[in-house]
């Protein structure tokens, strides 16, 4: 434990994390209704950070929109695989005041059966064609396992929902590919690194014909699914009757795609970084980025050396907010030592020190949160020093993080795999890792996997980075029947 009272997250995940949502201000968790949470203000000012990024990404092709949060219960139950998915997850209105609906409304667990019926009254021409919209709202869902804030929850607050129509399948194809390509430039922004898979077929979206994932590995070793895409291909268009007319005047059914993200990207932000000094916060996302502590010394109080120190640290602070720094100044009456641990529990990625005899030598001292390196910096160069280093900061963190899921990657070679295989190596590598293995595309056998290791199938690598290498040359046999397979990652998850 470190002196100021706070696990190691590798020590005890659970503890570190809901330890770090309060004392670093992101959630207050004390909302009296199960799986439901307050933002606090600096926790929402990170979340708004993270959101601005991802809505700069899907502007850039994506229409948004706002669709209402109640669904009618006979457009819920239309999609029979889509509802089998959700049903156990669904809220009820049943009563307007004390008058009991006709027709029972649900709150949204997700939006395609909102907002299909409207794409019928929107698509009309092959010419209203391609729609790409989405919205950032909140959806619930009656989560009965153990719930955990921003990652297991019954009020997800900030879901990003994308819903894509087109006239071909080869379009919605190429759609999913540019939301794979834009959700990687999302999350790099974020420095949280990622593997992405092609889920089993008894793990994709209800509705679906497949589904992509981005996974990314947590602290106690189990991954945490932070994004997904979805072809729909025709299975809601023949639902909710989406037709358009072609050029050739006949009648076409769309093709769909849908993409999601949660504020789990949030809780990984959090979770991937931190330390036991608190948050550790990327650049691009930390609301306050620099931190100027002026350094008093108690025979200074009265002295000209204080006001000297003052009128420094005040033109600093100046010259950053000039230059688009997010900074504060803490000139509060704490002694340094208590403000250094105030705002590295905040994650703020540099803090910058100017006390009289730094003054003298026209310099301060930068102190980064990543690593705590200390650095003697001129104030004449200090800006742009901020802002290289900052960058510096964003470029570590990633590197790091990368570093740490790649370690954590064990490929178990197919010499090893067969009926005689010993579950108990493949149980000790799966607690704290992802592993790489064979498994063939029988459900049975993924199904006897996940239940024998108590993991879970992610699914076959969707584009290979070396996740997967060094599974050998010949016929790959499924772990479980010794049939011929492919590779899948495998992991604990949330």
């Amino acid at each position: 434990m470190h002196q100021n009272g706070i696990l190691k997250k590798e020590d005890n995940f659970s503890s570190w994390y809901n330890e770090i949502l309060k004392r670093a201000g992101i959630l207050d968790v004390r909302y009296p209704v199960k799986g439901e949470y307050v933002w606090y203000p600096y926790g929402l000012k990170l979340r708004n950070l993270i959101y601005n990024i991802l809505r700069s990404l899907m502007d850039k092709e994506h229409e948004e929109v706002l669709f209402p949060l109640l669904i009618r219960r006979d457009e819920l139950l239309k999609e029979k695989e889509h509802i089998k998915g959700f049903e156990d997850e669904v809220f009820w209105v049943t009563h307007g005041g004390s008058t009991e609906l006709d027709i029972p409304l649900a709150l949204r667990p997700t939006s395609e059966t909102a907002i299909y019926p409207v794409f019928k009254l929107w698509i009309r021409s092959h010419r209203d064609l391609p729609i790409r919209v989405y919205q950032i709202v909140n959806t619930f869902r009656y989560e009965t396992k153990h719930t955990r804030p921003l990652i297991r929850v019954r009020e997800i607050t900030s879901f990003k929902e994308a819903h894509t129509a087109h006239a071909s399948r080869a379009e919605a194809e190429e759609q999913i590919k540019k939301a794979v390509a834009l959700y990687k430039l999302f999350f790099d922004q974020l420095a949280v690194p990622y593997v992405i898979t092609k889920r089993p077929s008894w793990d994709k979206f209800p509705g679906a014909e497949y589904t992509i994932a981005f996974d990314t590995l947590m602290p106690d070793g189990r991954t945490m699914q932070i994004a997904t895409i979805h072809l729909l291909g025709e299975n809601f268009a023949r639902t909710f009757d989406i037709r358009y007319e072609a050029e050739d005047g006949s009648s076409k059914l769309v093709n769909q795609t849908c993409y999601g993200i949660s504020e789990r990207c949030v809780a990984a932000v959090i979770a991937v970084h931190g330390d036991e000094h608190g948050l550790i916060l990327p650049p691009m996302v930390a609301p306050i980025q620099v931190v100027i502590v002026p350094i008093i010394f108690s025979g200074d109080k009265n002295g000209s050396g204080m006001e000297e120190v003052k009128e420094a640290c005040i033109s600093l602070y100046e010259a950053l907010k000039e230059a688009n720094v997010r900074v504060i100044l803490d000139d509060s009456p704490e002694r340094p030592g208590a403000k250094y641990y105030y705002w590295e529990m905040k994650g703020v990625p540099l803090r910058i020190e100017l006390g009289p005899r730094d003054l003298n030598n026209n310099s301060c001292v930068f102190v980064r949160r990543d690593d705590f390196r200390k650095t003697q910096v001129s104030l004449s160069t200090a800006v742009p020093e901020v802002k290289r280093t900052l960058d510096d900061i964003q470029r570590h963190l990633y590197a790091r993080a990368k570093e740490k899921l790649a370690s954590n990657i064990i490929n178990i070679e197919d010499s090893k795999m067969g009926k005689m295989v010993e579950m108990d190596e493949l149980r000790k590598a799966v607690r704290n890792s992802i592993i790489s293995l064979t498994l063939c595309d029988n459900e049975s056998c993924g199904k006897e996997l996940e239940d024998t290791l108590g993991v879970s199938v992610l699914g076959e690598v969707y584009e290979d980075k070396g996740v997967a290498e060094g599974e050998g040359s010949g016929k790959k046999r499924c772990v479980i029947c010794t049939r011929s397979g492919s590779r899948v990652l495998v992991a604990r998850t949330y």
